[in-house]
């Protein structure tokens, strides 16, 4: 049996029947596989069960038009980098303006020029396969890294920053809610960006480092949090551990689990075991639980006494 490439999947979203028959042949010949959404909701049910590659969106349709539909579909955590172009006959430069701000990548004039449609289409789906590499490999380099764009606003984050925020009691909702507002500073003219970026947070401090800038205004931090790193040195002194038994030692004393260490720290949970055992040895305790309690006593005195 040949082993066949995957093919690309396109939503396309329009209520008109002319339309939707001319841009299916064309796609179909291009060999892309199509689904025909008649409407916005039809839109988003399919998208709720189908992630496409891509999506071609009609303006204007009755109830729901394309930029309300737009930006409910990248509302949807699964949906954000999926590129979204907007096929219509406005060329008005509002019409446009509105395309983008709801999401949109690009816009295509109606009537829809076979030739020009698929040119734009390959090059957004080279686009995005470009920026899934990247965060692919970004997720797998294991460090706390979360991108915002040009206002401050929540973008993306590595499964390791979402563990370590979701530690600090950073929920989803803050993280798109609140985000922006402390990254304010940051974004004003006169802030020295090789600064770290404090959140005081309850009892908890999270600094933001900023690293870097794309080219489409995409700001990349690193998340550091200064009580961990205030933590593992305390650990490491006091029990003679190396640095990854206590970075391990450290996340045991926050009650997480072996398969949620192994995520923040980007290690197999069979190598949390395997580290357990000389952590317990050096402590002289024989579970998780003593462990973890002599940890939190052994830095609890630490901090009585540099503040005594």
């Amino acid at each position: 049996m040949s082993n066949q490439h995957k093919k690309d999947l396109v939503l396309v979203v329009d209520d008109s029947p002319d339309s939707l028959g001319m841009i299916n042949d064309t796609l179909d010949e291009a060999g892309l596989t199509v689904l025909v959404a008649l409407e916005g909701n039809q839109a988003l049910n399919i998208t709720h069960s189908i992630t496409p590659d891509i999506i071609l969106m009609d303006a204007l349709m009755p109830g729901m038009d394309g930029f309300e539909t737009c930006q409910k579909l990248k509302a949807q955590s699964h949906l954000e980098h999926i590129p979204i172009i907007f096929m219509t006959g406005l060329s008005d430069t509002n019409s446009v303006i509105k395309g983008f701000e709801a999401g949109g990548v690009d816009y295509i004039q109606k009537p829809v020029n076979s030739s020009e449609l698929l040119v734009r289409i390959k090059a957004h789906l080279n686009n995005s396969r470009l920026t899934q590499s990247a965060r692919l490999a970004l997720d797998a380099s294991g460090q706390f890294l979360i991108t915002t764009n040009y206002l401050g606003e929540f973008k993306w984050a590595t499964p390791q920053a979402h563990q370590l925020l979701s530690d600090a009691d950073l929920s989803e909702t803050w993280l798109k809610e609140k985000l922006s507002y402390e990254l304010k500073p940051f974004f004003s003219l006169r802030f020295n960006q090789e600064k770290n970026v404090q959140i005081n947070h309850g009892s908890r401090i999270i600094e933001l480092s900023y690293i870097s800038k794309d080219a489409k205004d995409d700001y990349l931090f690193r998340i550091i949090d200064v009580e961990l790193n205030n933590e593992q040195p305390i650990l490491q002194a006091a029990f003679n551990l190396t640095c990854r038994e206590s970075e391990v030692l450290t996340w045991l004393a926050k009650g997480k689990s072996n398969a949620e260490i192994a995520i923040i720290l980007s290690i197999s949970p069979h190598t949390i075991n395997a580290h357990l055992a000389p952590i317990f040895k050096k402590l002289n305790v024989e579970n998780r639980t003593s462990a973890a309690i002599t940890a939190i006593e052994k830095i609890r005195n630490a901090r009585s006494s540099a503040f005594g």
